[in-house]
């Protein structure tokens, strides 16, 4: 896809507003759900959304200046570290505890960041391209897409899904909610594909607005009696609205309180928590950046550099973490924003994390944006998901799928991760793309194990004919002289 505005354009104000906007809507679902899971969970915690999206903001400043202002990816909340957030509350551990493991946790993860990213400094990125080539890596951001697929599908449905019918249960809620998805996803697609001019660019903004409006109008009839099943937005969320962030490590350090948990043994439960799972992350980092680069058309792997986008990544998700409580990561969604809108401008990015920083303190602002249906953000989500799922395989059009080397390395991938091998070790897990990535990495290896000694063969049998010939050659000369000096010794 051509871009409208590339990575150092500047939209006009106006436009840029909207288009920040938009970014921010694209990214917020995912950010704020993760401190709702944590609650949700364990009440006593009391994360604070809007904290994370504070959060969020100043972990992508960070990032971009880490980045020098070349990379336009948003950093959100990650659901990567979700498993290590909410061992940090269990055991009995006092609430004051548990945000000091979020704050260690996002600290040993940050530190595998800055660890990977000295030594790629001084390995280079070569060895990346080796172990992940295209045809490995490919796959794999298609697969981020592809398995986020049954939660779009299941946002737009909204409904109770029959395992033994293997669909979801159509009712007069689900059936309203569906239609709400399919009009944010219709309205996205038509802005984008006839829209002129500004509509072409903020097709997510005009999505969202047209399926919240919808709903809102279902759920106004919901009020008459008898007709409760139409109620989509839960409108009671603004009678209780938070006004201000509440900050994690304020939270932390407010009342220091072990509770139930000895604080030796607990560090080293966070530590096993979350260092594996950076490992996992710093492969899903590489998989969004060759995602991005492709869309850009620029290596972000060489320039700014891998070192950098790793520092970036891990230092904003600390600073993230601080405020919000959740290690941050690129999203994926915000990739998908640039790719369908065609705005890859970064200084749109610095807005938007300027506008999240501004907003996480407008209470009304953040519970509207908290009121916004999973119906409507769903619809939204089927088109983002696509996009990420289809740029993934774009990056292996190139490769020879005629090869049966290629063919298994793509096979495994997409199997595994559509499949949903997600594997569980304690805390630790280890996510489909994570599985796929693995496995992708292995077979790729496997099945070129003799690559090089063919090569190496090859390469000897020319050189052993070049001397066969250069032989020849020199044999055929002195037959020639020894003709010669005969012929003239008769001749005398």
């Amino acid at each position: 896809m051509k871009l409208i505005y590339g990575v150092q354009d500047r939209p006009k104000p106006t436009q840029l507003l909207l288009f920040a906007l938009q970014q921010l809507l694209a990214i917020l679902a995912a950010t704020i759900t993760v401190p709702m899971v944590i609650n949700s969970k364990y009440g006593f915690a009391n994360m604070s959304p809007s904290a994370a999206l504070f959060g969020a903001g100043v972990g992508t400043l960070v990032y971009l200046l880490f980045t020098k202002f070349k990379s336009p990816v948003f950093l959100g909340s990650s659901f990567a570290f979700l498993g290590s957030m909410l061992s940090a509350f269990a055991g009995g551990v006092s609430a004051s505890l548990g945000y000091i493991g979020l704050l260690l946790g996002a600290v040993f993860a940050g530190v595998v960041y800055v660890i990977i990213a000295v030594a790629v400094k001084f390995a280079g990125v070569k060895w990346i391209d080796k172990i992940m080539p295209a045809v490995v890596i490919g796959p794999t951001v298609a697969i981020i897409g592809l398995s986020l697929a049954g939660n779009a599908v299941g946002q737009a449905v909204s409904g109770v899904f029959d395992a033994d019918a293997s669909a979801y249960v159509m009712t007069v809620n689900s059936g309203l909610c569906l239609l709400c998805g399919l009009v944010t996803l219709a309205t996205t697609v038509i802005c984008s594909v006839y829209g002129k001019k500004l509509l072409k660019m903020i097709p997510f903004v005009m999505g969202i607005l047209a399926g919240y409006i919808l709903a809102a109008v279902f759920t106004a009839f919901s009020y008459i009696e008898g007709a409760e099943a139409m109620r989509i937005i839960d409108f009671t969320k603004f009678a209780n609205m938070q006004w201000y962030p509440d900050f994690a490590f304020v939270s932390a350090f407010g009342e220091i309180d072990p509770g139930n948990s000895s604080v030796g043994a607990y560090i080293g439960t966070i530590a096993v928590a979350y260092i594996p799972v950076a490992f996992v992350v710093f492969a899903e980092h590489i998989a969004d950046h060759k995602n991005i680069s492709s869309i850009i058309e620029s290596d972000l792997l060489s320039d700014p550099g891998l070192s950098r986008t790793l520092l970036g990544d891990g230092v904003g998700s600390i600073a993230g973490a601080l405020f919000g409580g959740c290690p941050n990561t690129t999203y994926g969604e915000s990739v998908g924003c640039v790719a369908i809108s065609g705005n890859a401008s970064v200084v749109t990015i610095f807005v938007t994390a300027l506008m999240a920083i501004i907003f996480s303190f407008i209470a009304p602002f953040v519970t509207f944006l908290s009121t916004i249906p999973d119906c409507v953000m769903g619809g939204v989500c089927i088109a983002l998901y696509g996009f990420i799922a289809v740029s993934g395989l774009k990056m292996v059009q190139k490769t020879d799928l005629g090869d049966n080397r290629n063919l298994f390395v793509v096979s495994v991938i997409l199997i595994t991760g559509v499949g949903g091998m997600s594997l569980k070790f304690g805390p630790i897990i280890l996510t489909e793309v994570a599985c796929a990535l693995i496995l992708g990495i292995l077979t790729n290896i496997l099945v070129n194990i003799n690559t090089k000694k063919e090569d190496g063969n090859e390469q000897l049998t020319i050189e052993d004919a070049e001397n066969v010939n250069s032989a020849n050659e020199q044999s055929a000369v002195n037959e020639n002289d020894q003709d010669e000096t005969l012929k003239d010794t008769e001749e005398e």
